[in-house]
Order: C-alpha cells, then structure tokens, then sequence
C-alpha cells in the first residue's frame, strides 16, 4: 500500500513535470513568434524545472521553475510563464544580474523589477496580460514623473533618495517582483558570462532596427538596451590625456643616490657628498578647459557637481602642478562667461559665488573659437585638453582642434547629431558623477 502510494506520487510528480514543461514550451515558442528579436537571447536561456524551489529564479544559462508553483500560477493566469519568461530574459539582456555587486541588494532587486515590467507593459502583449497589469501601469506612470525615467538605473537612484514603507515595498513585490534573484550574488557562478550577453544585447539591438514595424518594440525597450549596451569610461583615466611633462618642485628620488649621501655624512660630519633634486619630471595637468552648455536642458545643480567632481579627480598632488591655468567656460549660442582659475580659492569661490549665464540654444563652436583666441593671445602654454558638458543638442566645429576633446553627456540619445570623430564622446549618468570623487577620496 505504501508502495503504490510512492508510486503514484512519483508519478503526479512526473507528470506535474511533463504538463509544466509544456507550458513553458509554448510560453517560449509565443515570445518567438511575437517577437523575433528575442529569438537568440531566448535560445540562451533554457528552462528547466526544479522541484521544492517554491518559485522562479535563474543564472544567466537556465531559467529554473518549480513546476507545482508554475502550473498553480498559470491556472490562476494563464499569461504568467509568457510574463515570467519575458521578465528573467531582459533581466540578463539588461545586465541585471552584473551589476548586483556594485548596487545595494533590496533597491537593485526592486529597482529591475520594476524596469523590466515597464518594458512588457509597453509592448501590450495580449499573451502575457496579468490582472495586476492596470494597478501596475499606474504605479510606473507616477513613477516616471519622479523618477525621470523608468530605467533600472534612475529608478535605483530614486528608490535610494525615496525610502519606502514595508507596506510599499510589498506592494511594489507584488505589481513587480517575478523571480527571486538569488544566483545573483556569486556572479563567477553564473553560466552565461556578461561578454555573452554584450554580445546576445548588441545583437537585440540591431534586430529592433531590422524589425522597427515590429508592434512589439518599445521605446523602454530601447532606453534599457541603450543604458546597459553603452560603452562605460574610465573618466579619470580620460583627464590623463591632459597631462603634460614638466619640472614639479618636490624631492626625486628616481634620481637620488643615497650611497653617496650617506657616505658624505660618515665621512664629513653635516656634509653630504650629493643633495637631492629639488625637482622631479613629472606629467600632470597644468592647463585644460571646462566648457558648461548652460541652454535650459542643462540647468540645475547637476552641472557644478560635474565641475566640482571633474576638478576634484585633478585637484590632487597627483595630478596638478603646483601653478594651474584652469579656464571654466559657459556658453548656449555664445560665449557668456569665463572664469579663470589659478588656485583652490579660485575654485571654492566659483562654486560659492558663481551663477549659471544663457539657457539661449546651443552651438558648441563659439567656444572653440574663444579658446583658440586665447591661445593665440598666449594665455595658454600648452593647453591639452577641453571637456565640454553638454546635452548634445548643438553644432560641432567642422575642423579637428589641436587639443583633446572630451563630450559628456547625461543621457544617451540615439536622437542627438553625431558626435565628430575627432572627439571622445562619455555619457556619465547622475549616479556617476556622484561616484567619481568618492572613488578619488578612496584612492
């Protein structure tokens, strides 16, 4: 009697495996067929069932499913596995699951969650359509009008500035949440590298081009792709473009021989036979420019914190000579300020006294031609570099400057001109510019 009890366990446990394969199947070949875009990400992420897991969660590799829980949610909705796949799949199109480590846990978790919903919701997919669907366009509609934007990343930063209530975080969970993100944290564990994804996501993003009367897409869709694909700089390595070789006052003990010194000292009392250079060839920063795109898309605090984080990276003993030429130029159409700094109380007194000047529209040549004025007029010696801040809305100089270019960005845009080949084009979100001095200070 035991017996045959274990048996037919054994098997309903079988075929509770073999029915919720099926559906995930279908859920699969549905996203497929609706959205070939999807199909190579999709062959990289196999499902695979997982008794007792209680729920969903996957690596990068295999999305694991516990098949009890997945047959229960489809008799309740019959669009979930179509939603939960969806879900885990721009999890790691998205590179969720990398930056784990960087961000805290429960805001990243929460913050995911929610882009990656937003992006289904847009696409209205009548084959993963949930009833919480109507209360969770609400929620996101009042989020994008505080958070500014619905990607993982500004809604990270909202929900960090914006604590939350358990009862909202609940809440939140349940209009959200679809996997537990639990192989997250071991990410040398996870069977798909990111380079693969970088990969399968730069793929996603030329197909959506190829197929751009597809109903499917979405423009979330595409602001998440352009926020995990974009290409990621080193900005304080960048500034050592504008460096230059000269003598700084300081002890060189590259070219110190102290055999020599101390056998002065044994031998002639308080003389010793050589002294160290009171010099030292070094590279460091003596002249650059700061270029602020004051039209009113650049308005705010924003921008002096980009000029006091820019400044910091190159403030330190490291970096500048002892007498520095720092140019900070605002300018829309035209030139509307320069001040000049020479000294951390130059400095300190910009940010302290400084007003933001124009908010007109903007043309990035008035500044060039400014600079190269006074370079003719000799107020530079050996300028090597500009960083200009801008939206990018704006025309460029045709002719290629003598110096290094920098454009720093806010947000990347598809929509914005080109940027001219001679320059370096940087998008730093806002999390970043408030990262860069942290990391100096721990350096």
């Amino acid at each position: 009697m035991v017996r045959e009890r274990e048996e037919e366990q054994a098997w309903r446990q079988e075929r509770i495996g073999e029915l919720a394969g099926e559906v995930m199947k279908l859920a699969r070949d549905s996203i497929v067929v609706n959205m070939r875009f999807l199909d190579t990400a999709l062959s990289r992420l196999e499902a695979e069932a997982r008794n007792g897991l209680g729920g969903a969660a996957a690596d990068g590799g295999k999305l694991y499913y516990d098949p009890a829980w997945l047959l229960k949610k489809y008799r309740e909705e019959t669009g979930y596995p179509v939603r939960l796949y969806l879900h885990v799949l721009f999890h790691f199109v998205f590179y969720h699951s990398y930056h784990y480590r960087e961000k805290e846990g429960e805001p990243w978790d929460l913050a995911v969650d929610a882009a990656v919903e937003n992006v289904i919701l847009e696409m209205a997919l009548p084959m993963g359509e949930l009833d919480s669907d109507g209360e969770a366009r609400n929620k996101l509609h009042y989020l994008k009008e505080d958070a500014g934007g619905l990607t993982a990343e500004r809604i990270y930063r909202y929900l960090k500035n914006n604590a939350m209530t358990p009862e909202e975080k609940e809440r939140w969970r349940r209009l959200f949440c679809r996997d537990a993100h639990i192989y997250w944290q071991e990410q040398e564990k996870l069977e798909i590298t990111l380079d693969q994804w970088k990969k399968i996501s730069e793929r996603i993003k030329a197909d959506i081009k190829s197929f751009s009367k597809d109903k499917n897409s979405s423009e979330s869709l595409e602001k998440n792709l352009a926020e995990a694909t974009r290409d990621r700089y080193d900005y304080g390595e960048l500034l050592r473009r504008f460096t230059v070789m000269g003598e700084d006052l300081q002890v060189n003990d590259d070219e110190f021989d102290y055999i020599y010194y101390t056998y002065g000292l044994s031998r002639y009392g308080d003389m010793p036979l050589i002294e160290p250079l009171e010099y030292k060839d070094a590279r460091k920063v003596k002249e650059f420019v700061i270029a602020i795109d004051t039209s009113a898309s650049c308005r705010g605090e924003i921008v002096k914190e980009f000029i006091r984080k820019t400044y910091s990276i190159l403030k330190g003993t490291e970096n500048f000579f002892q007498k520095i030429n720092v140019h900070i130029i605002q300018c829309d159409s035209d030139v509307r300020n320069d001040t000049k700094i020479t000294c951390q109380e130059d400095f300190d007194r910009f940010l302290k006294e400084g007003k933001l000047k124009g908010f007109g529209s903007t043309d990035f040549r008035p500044v060039f031609d400014y600079v190269d004025k006074l370079a003719g007029e000799g107020e530079f010696e050996n300028l090597k570099g500009l960083i200009y801040f801008t939206d990018g809305y704006g025309v460029y100089p045709v002719r290629m400057p003598d110096y290094d270019t920098i454009f720093v960005f806010l947000d990347d845009n598809n929509e914005r001109p080109e940027v001219p080949p001679w320059a370096i084009p940087v998008v730093l979100n806002e999390e970043e510019i408030e990262g860069m001095a942290a990391k100096e200070q721990e350096e």
